[in-house]
């Protein structure tokens, strides 16, 4: 029965491969036997390749599904011309706001593959920092869910909402940190794989480096030294950043790099772009779909653009006391013009684009975000807006003015409120309604009180 199972299955997997290659264009598959070749190199032979692991941080997105592909039809030919191939690691990531579209999309490139009964093939997930077995049907952990509604709250009061500080900092950090606990469990890897370009890269260790700086880490091991270097970098930054939001420590680090050393392989020079036909025949065969409402965040890793687009509109509408929608149209004009700030997606610009449309669409988007906000972090616009003024930071030096202008009804409760932010007596409705704007406890809010504002450049 065994040796029937096993001819079967390697049948299946013949069809896999035989699949993949119909729908790969002939530039293509000569990329795809450098793939192998470097691969192969990297394991030290072909007569070492078969105890060779190599891991690959996929988010569900065109360009790492792309990726996963061409590692799985390079692991499979190896494997039909010799006795053994490399093991692949496949490490992804729960986040809250990602769509059940983006899960689905992980899920089913999976199944095309035939990748969950392979031996050859580990499927893991990160939730909450612990690795676990990769399931589809496993909802984001309520741990994960706290962690980052949290962090959003904290580092956006302490920033006034900068947009940069207070989501794609902690994409960042998260990144390494997936890439750090997915290459240390089980006795590691021997190789990561990176699709990133290298343009993104050095951006990427750039950031790294000016953040250690900030944080007073620069004599640290340099993060470009080696991934497993790199990581634990990285994690000690994560760590101090989550200790800065907390304002207190937080359980120590896990997930060393005990038995192996890994090393980065780049393949994003491998990976040729399919032109639209073609790629649609290796979307269909991977069961990609896509969100019209996820507005370019089609990656399980990463920021969601939507909402980043959100707070610039709602800073417009309440802080800067002009419209939404103009506060849309500056994000987006300074998005088009600054290279180094994040891409505005095609989704999001086309909504956006006809002038005779743009409060309709401004407005659709306010809702779209907003039930987003709702639905991923329980967070509501009023509690977004409180986060844009920062009226708690430095002894509460814009509550003032944030009554003043969201909430006139509320000023005369104003001593009440600096007695409860100072931790002393004040009456229990001031304190449940300080939670209830604010959307944190009253002890983090004490918390802020005592804090300083984190001084940045301009947004981007």
């Amino acid at each position: 029965m065994g040796t029937f199972h096993t001819q079967a299955m390697n049948y299946v997997y013949q069809q896999v491969l035989q699949r993949l290659f119909e729908r790969l264009s002939q530039a293509q598959r000569a990329s795809l036997q450098l793939l192998i070749q470097r691969l192969l190199v990297a394991a030290g032979g072909m007569e070492r390749i078969d105890g060779f692991k190599v891991m690959l941080a996929y988010g569900g997105g065109h360009t790492s599904a792309y990726a996963l592909a061409c590692l799985r039809a390079a692991q499979l030919s190896i494997a039909a011309r010799g006795p053994g191939t490399f093991r692949l690691r496949v490490v992804t990531t729960h986040h809250a706001g990602v769509s059940e579209t983006v899960q689905g999309n992980i899920e089913r490139a999976f199944s095309a593959l035939m990748m969950h009964d392979d031996p050859r093939v580990e499927l893991l997930m990160v939730d909450d920092g612990e690795v676990h077995l990769f399931d589809a049907r496993e909802p984001v952990s309520a741990g994960q869910k706290a962690a980052e509604r949290l962090d959003m709250l904290i580092v956006g009061h302490l920033t006034a909402g900068q947009t940069r500080q207070t989501f794609l900092n902690r994409c960042y950090l998260e990144l390494a940190d997936l890439h750090r606990l997915g290459s240390s469990y089980d006795g590691g890897v021997d190789a990561v794989i990176n699709v990133v370009p290298q343009r993104k890269r050095k951006r990427y260790l750039a950031w790294g480096r000016r953040m250690l700086r900030e944080a007073g880490l620069a004599g640290m091991q340099p993060v470009e030294a080696s991934p497993a270097a790199m990581f634990q970098t990285f994690a000690v930054l994560r760590h101090n950043h989550l200790t800065q939001v907390l304002g207190e420590p937080i359980r120590p680090l896990t997930g060393e790099l005990p038995h192996r050393a890994p090393r980065f392989v780049a393949i994003d020079d491998l990976l040729i772009e399919p032109e639209r036909g073609q790629r649609d025949l290796l979307e269909t065969l991977l069961g990609l779909r896509y969100d019209n409402h996820a507005f370019g965040f089609d990656e399980a890793i990463g920021g969601n653009p939507l909402l980043v687009a959100h707070l610039h509109g709602l800073r417009a509408a309440f802080v800067e006391l002009c419209s939404y929608a103009e506060g849309i149209d500056a994000y987006v004009n300074q998005a088009q013009q600054l290279p180094r700030m994040r891409p505005i997606p095609s989704s999001l610009a086309a909504m956006l684009q006809c002038e005779h449309q743009r409060d309709n669409a401004a407005e659709r988007l306010r809702y779209l975000a907003s039930e987003l906000a709702v639905q991923a972090f329980d967070l509501s616009e009023g509690q977004l807006v409180c986060l844009l003024y920062a009226p708690f930071i430095e002894q509460g030096r814009n509550l003032e003015l944030f009554l003043r202008r969201c909430h006139p009804n509320q000023r005369d409760s104003l001593p009440g409120m600096i007695r409860a932010l100072q931790g002393r007596d004040a009456a229990h409705w001031i304190k449940e309604w300080l939670e209830a704007t604010s959307g944190l406890s009253m002890e983090n809010l004490q918390m802020l009180y005592r804090r300083k504002a984190k001084r940045r450049p301009a947004d981007r």
